[in-house]
Parts: structure tokens; sequence; C-alpha cells
């Protein structure tokens, strides 16, 4: 008695017919169109809206709209904002990523983590940590109060909100370049009787340029574009504490929808700015990586 053993040859070749490759070549083009909705429905036919609504009537409204006083202040106070973080955050950046890409020590994995605290924490409650910290009623508070220091509902707890949430991107952009790097040519320098600023300057800066812009750009875009720790330490007060996104918030609840859409349209150029900048250094990377 024989038994007849199956067959896998039918099941193979059924996969090479042509309609087999028919509903193959159908796959990619529905992810695709899947993928392109999806981001029309969630950023471009949101961004569309923004343009149509702050032109509706024209290119004069909208360039009166930007000279307002409110406007101007809510922009300086975010320019001013950035200008202050964003060396902040590159010195530590700097700092954070040289002592744990050239060193192992107890406890790295939590410095690591600590780094990464604001991408876990929600902007919102980081801000009610900082009024926790430095409000009225604050640990720190009555001591703040008896300098006549005023943290809380003014321009410096703005920067400290701001500069907490674009606290990662210099340091976690960094560590990665420097940990590929090595360390050869650095003792080489040394070796040669360079001194220690002298090998960062002209050996360790050189190579982790790129890596340093870009964690630079993705700071200033995070500092500029901050909504929910900035409103919670800011009070939110017109011309005085309000910066570019907390004025979009306002004008649009004041039913200034014109104001409103016209500062959403700077911001947005701003993030136009951020991708094209972006796309550069990412090019330049691909290049050095392949020479």
């Amino acid at each position: 008695m024989t038994v007849d053993k199956p067959s896998f040859h039918s099941s193979a070749s059924d996969t090479h017919t042509p309609k087999a490759k028919e509903q193959k070549s159908w796959v990619p083009v529905v992810l695709i169109g899947v993928a392109i909705a999806y981001l029309a429905l969630v950023q471009y036919i949101p961004a569309i809206n923004v343009f149509t609504q702050a032109f509706s009537k024209g290119v004069g409204p909208f360039l009166a709209n930007l000279s307002q006083p409110a406007f101007l202040h809510a922009a300086w106070l975010t320019l001013l904002l950035a200008v202050i973080s964003l060396p902040l955050n590159t010195v530590f950046g700097l700092c954070a990523a040289w002592a744990i890409a050239r060193h192992k020590f107890p406890g790295r994995a939590v410095v690591l983590s600590i780094i990464d605290l604001p991408f876990s924490i929600s902007p919102v409650v980081a801000g009610l940590m900082i009024v926790l910290l430095y409000g009225r009623n604050g640990w720190f508070g009555p001591w703040l109060q008896a300098l006549d220091i005023k943290i809380i509902f003014a321009f410096p707890g703005m920067v400290l909100a701001t500069a907490f949430v674009s606290m990662p991107f210099v340091a976690r952009e960094v560590i990665p370049v420097l940990e590929e790097f090595g360390k050869d040519q650095e003792e080489a320098a040394r070796t040669l009787g360079a001194k220690d600023w002298q090998i960062f300057w002209r050996v360790t800066l050189p190579s982790i340029r790129w890596g340093l812009l870009y964690g630079l750009i993705l700071t200033n875009a995070r500092a500029m574009g901050e909504f929910g720790a900035v409103s919670v330490v800011s009070g939110n007060i017109a011309t005085q504490t309000q910066s570019l996104p907390l004025f979009v918030e306002d004008a649009y609840k004041q039913y200034e929808t014109e104001a409103a859409f016209s500062a959403a349209v700077l911001l947005a150029l701003l993030a136009v700015v951020t991708l094209v900048l972006k796309e550069i250094l990412e090019r330049k990377t691909r290049i050095k990586d392949v020479e």
C-alpha cells in the first residue's frame, strides 16, 4: 500500500501566478493610500485651513494682524525664550553627552532615564512640578518671596518650563555620535600634548557638528512651539507673559480668529524652516557616512 506524499510544488507555484502577482502589487498601493489619507486628515487639511483662514481677507489684514502690540510682544517673548534656553541646553547636552559617552559609572542608565524624562512626562505636569517647587506655597516659595524673586507667573518660570521640555534633544543627538566616533583621535591628540580644550575644539567638536546642529534645531523648534508647560507657569497675561502659542489660544478664545490664524501661520512657517534644515542636515550626514 502506497501513501501519496503531499506535493508542495503546486502551492509554491501558486504564488508566482499572474493573479498572485497582481494581488501583491496592490498591497503597497493600499498602504500608501492609507498613509496619505491619514496624513491628509491629521496634517495637510488642517494646515491648509490655517493658511486659508489667515489670508481669507487678503494680505493687508494679515499683515495688520501681525503688527498688533500683543502679537509683537508674544513673538518677541517667544524668541527670547528660545535664545535663552538654546545655549543652556547646548551646554548641558554637551556635558551630559560627554560624561555618558566617555565614562562608565554606576547609575549611568538612571542618568539617561532622567535626561529622557521630558519625553515621557506631560508638559502640563512639568509645569505643575515647577509651580509646586517655585510657587508661593511651594518648596522654595517662602525663600524666594523673602528675596523678592518672582518665578511663577513671570518670565523666569517660562524660561524654566521651556528649558525643561527642550532639554533632551542635544544630549540625545550627540551621545550616539560620540560613541561611534570613539576615543582614538582624542587620545592621539592628548599624546601629542594637546590640552583638553584644544582636543574639544579641534578634534571632538568637528566630529559631532552635524549631530549637534540637528539637536539645536530640534531644541529651538520645541522651545518656540511649547504650549502646555509654559501655559501653566506663565498665567497667560497679554503683553506680559504670553508667548506666541499662548497668543494663538487667547486670540481664538476672544473670537479674534484672524489674529489667531495669522500667528498660527507664523508658527507653521517656523516649523517648515525647521523641517527644511532637518532634511539638509540628514542629507549632509548621509553623504558623510557614504564617504
